[in-house]
């Protein structure tokens, strides 16, 4: 009489090749995950750092809030930081309180980049 079926060692050689495979792909795809989140978040920084270059350069000074680049048409909305899924950014004044109360923008995401830097310096 044939068994139909698989034996305990055909079901162990195959879970052990899918795991082999799963430990290789696995963390391939979490480091492009995070790299794909790293280079947003380096283009949304510059268009939120180009828009407060064009407040400053219309206005003669900066925006006192993000939200003043969104009213006056500068930005379409606060982009959400790609790393923290938020809108709230940290916000640098500027050396002079007369010249308005965003300077400069980072992210608020804890932890340093894939270049090394903390990503509150980039």
């Amino acid at each position: 009489m044939r068994r139909r079926g698989f034996t305990l060692i055909e079901l162990l050689v195959v879970l052990t090749v899918i795991g082999l495979l799963l430990a290789i792909v696995v963390p391939d795809y979490v480091g492009r995950t995070r790299r794909a989140e790293e280079a947003a978040l380096q283009e949304d920084l510059a268009v939120m750092r180009e828009a407060l270059d064009k407040h400053y350069a219309d206005a003669g000074r900066y925006p006192q809030t993000l939200e003043e680049l969104v009213t006056k048409r500068y930005l379409r909305g606060i982009p959400r930081d790609p790393l923290t899924q938020t809108t709230a950014w940290l916000v640098v004044p500027p050396a002079d309180p007369q010249k308005g109360g965003v300077y400069d923008i980072h992210s608020s995401a804890k932890g340093a980049g894939s270049n090394g830097l903390p990503y509150a310096q980039w």
